[in-house]
């Protein structure tokens, strides 16, 4: 910030009333601008904003004074006819200005299309702007065309450029596996090796293998798809990847990082075909306490490909292939999981929503998917993976300089003290507490006492939601500052190259301090810096456009159900009603105020409840209710509730 007129550089978040906010480190609140002086900034971009002279106000107030950068290019939405061409109906109700499309910059769209445009004209704040139609995906409301529409407004797109394709498939033809190469690895493939992996998992990034040694000790194979053998830095493909950073999961499909080729073919471990991986080989006592440590390239050769439930009935039942072996990795994975427990990681069991859809995409039903111990049996040894990778490097850059300390860590900062402060009131007024003493020195053990006395209350899924709300977001940085949620002072993401560019960097810069005479040039490293940030960003997108088709076909399936009653968990509690999530499906929707006529209803903050006037009734977070649905509105994503009598 200069002295002479307090201007300073942040990035503007939005809220629907059209008031900015922009962090800065003096100032304990944001810098609040109001709409008047937004200029033309819009949710997201970097901006200059001067701050203004104070006049008596409470809060620091600032004005937006130039651009520097857009976070979006292009908006996704509908066409409303204004007698000489459209007016752009937003989908984010984020997006403010009035944006007008001329009728030759309509491109053949139709009123009811959901389309892509980009803004071509806005220099003026006293001028609506001008735009033009870039892409039609099709009918709104239509299953395909709001799938689309989730990618586009977060930037993601299905198809990979035609350079990146033609690398494809010259890389098709690398499938068959030299005898040379299996000489510069180890050859694990005489070792018992299996994937456990979703039933409808076409991308096999992980394998465990398993033997016991002839000194007693456990040795487990954590072995990844080898990406970083075929993917080189700066071809089309690494460029793409490096892009779009993340694989994208849809209620339906999913937008892979890597061409098909790789993610579901030459570098999935598939059962019964030879494989290279880089492989982290541990070998652990009876206590699951790691005694030894190998990391490189290997050769693998899958016996069988499981599914989590394939691997659960073997578990139960004791019997079926590797049951002795799958017995065994999963009893050390208990060991390992309670010591990080004790240690005071965080043990979130978040529900993940699924749908059976039929074959034009309709929602048939809507369900919370089962969590199997053999997923957090997976979990487990990624976890571990990931945690000695990191271990590692950190090891092995100690001593060295600056520029050779660089790795890209998977990191979550402690929570602010402010948020862990209104954390522990709310949770105090629903009858829990957090602990005594300082909000900064609350513990991630605090937290976790926490989470076991809630499990299996009705109020468990609300307070998971509001400490979640509470944490720091874990991202990806070159500078390790640990992880709080699982308590770990080194951790990154080693285990998912397939879907993860963060893990293709890891795997890059992990081989260059395992071979001396391969290094990584300071530029390079430079590159990954600005990847991670890069990574985290698009990390964010993905999660969100995941939840705008989860939240589309919640609504799309409830909307077949106008009238019917279910059961559900009051979610929210506001001046305006409550917000409640069904049951099964945790579609999520309110019972507004106005519709509780047997009394008059108030809002005690205080308790975070509505209470009736006269009849004492209360709505507070975590009660069951009974609900029937008024209405589901497509457009807007919105449910309606009444309480059912």
């Amino acid at each position: 910030m200069t002295a002479k007129n307090k201007v300073f550089c942040g990035v503007i978040s939005l809220t629907r009333r059209t008031v900015g906010y922009v962090p800065h480190e003096k100032y304990e609140e944001d810098i609040e601008i109001r709409p008047e002086y937004l200029g033309t900034a819009l949710h997201g971009d970097e901006v200059d904003v001067e701050i203004l002279p104070q006049k008596g106000r409470s809060r620091t107030q600032g004005k937006v004074i130039g651009i520097r950068s857009r976070e979006h290019e292009t908006f996704v939405g509908t066409l409303v006819s204004d007698g000489d061409g459209y007016l752009f109906k937003p989908r984010d109700q984020k997006f403010y200005p009035r944006l007008h499309i001329p009728q030759n910059a309509v491109n053949n769209a139709a009123q009811d299309n959901m389309v892509v445009v980009e803004i071509t004209a806005w220099k003026n704040a006293q001028m609506n702007p001008l735009g033009k139609v870039v892409r039609i995906l099709g009918r709104a409301g239509e299953h395909e065309t709001e799938m689309l529409a989730a990618l586009a407004t977060h930037g993601f797109e299905s198809a990979f450029p035609p350079d990146v394709e033609k690398e494809a498939k010259q890389l098709e033809k690398q499938r068959t596996i030299t005898r040379s190469e299996i000489g510069n690895r180890r050859d694990v493939r005489n070792i018992p090796t299996f994937t456990i992996d979703p039933d409808d998992a076409k991308d096999f990034d992980d394998a465990l293998s398993y033997r016991r040694l002839p000194n007693g000790l456990h040795e487990i194979g954590i072995h990844i798809a080898d990406v970083t053998h075929y993917v080189k830095p700066e071809t089309a493909i690494d460029k793409e990847a490096r892009r779009r950073a993340t694989s994208v999961y849809l209620v339906d499909r999913t937008i892979p990082m890597l061409p098909e080729v790789l993610s579901n073919d030459i570098c999935s471990l598939k059962p019964n075909e030879d494989r290279l991986t880089f492989s982290a080989i541990l070998e652990l006592d009876d206590n699951a306490v790691v005694k030894n440590k190998w990391f490189g390239r290997a050769v693998i050769h899958s016996d069988k490909r499981f599914t989590y439930h394939d691997a659960q009935e073997v578990l139960d039942t004791k019997n079926g292939p590797h049951s002795n072996d799958l017995a065994i990795i999963y009893s050390l994975s208990l060991k390992l999981r309670k010591r990080r427990e004790k240690q005071g990681a965080l043990a979130f069991d978040t529900d993940e929503v699924k749908f059976e859809l039929d074959e034009n995409g309709k929602p048939l039903r809507a369900f919370v998917k089962e969590r199997l111990e053999t997923m957090r049996m997976i979990e487990d040894w990624m976890l571990l993976a990931n945690r000695c990778v990191a271990e590692f490097i950190a090891d092995k850059c100690k001593d060295k300089s600056a520029t050779e300390q660089t790795f890209i860590y998977r990191i979550h900062d402690n929570p602010d003290p402010d948020k862990l402060e209104e954390l522990r009131i709310f949770l105090k007024a629903i009858g829990h507490d957090l602990g005594h003493g300082k909000a900064e020195n609350i513990s991630s053990k605090d937290i976790n006492r926490l989470l076991k006395e809630v499990k299996g209350t009705p109020e468990e899924a609300v307070v998971q939601m509001a400490t979640l709300r509470s944490m720091a977001k874990a991202i990806y940085s070159h500078k390790n500052i640990g992880h709080f949620s699982l308590s770990f002072k080194h951790y990154t993401h080693f285990t998912s190259p397939i879907r993860r560019y963060p893990d293709m960097m890891v795997h890059r810069i992990l081989e260059s301090h395992l071979q001396t005479v391969k290094k990584i040039g300071k530029n390079e490293l430079l590159s990954y810096q600005r990847a991670a940030v890069h990574a985290s960003e698009r990390e964010v997108e993905a999660v969100e456009a995941e939840r705008d088709s989860v939240k589309f076909k919640q609504v799309e399936y409830m909307s077949e159900h106008i009238g019917d009653t279910f059961e559900g968990m009051v979610t929210g509690v506001t001046e305006n009603g409550i917000f409640v999530a069904e049951k099964e499906t945790r579609a999520e929707g309110m019972v507004r105020a106005s519709t509780l006529k047997d009394d008059y209803y108030e809002y005690d903050r205080k308790r975070y409840a509505l209470v009736g006037r006269k009849t004492k009734r209360t709505f507070r977070l975590g009660d069951g209710v009974k609900i029937k649905l008024i209405s589901a509105d497509m457009d807007s994503r919105q449910l309606d509730w009444e309480i059912a009598t």
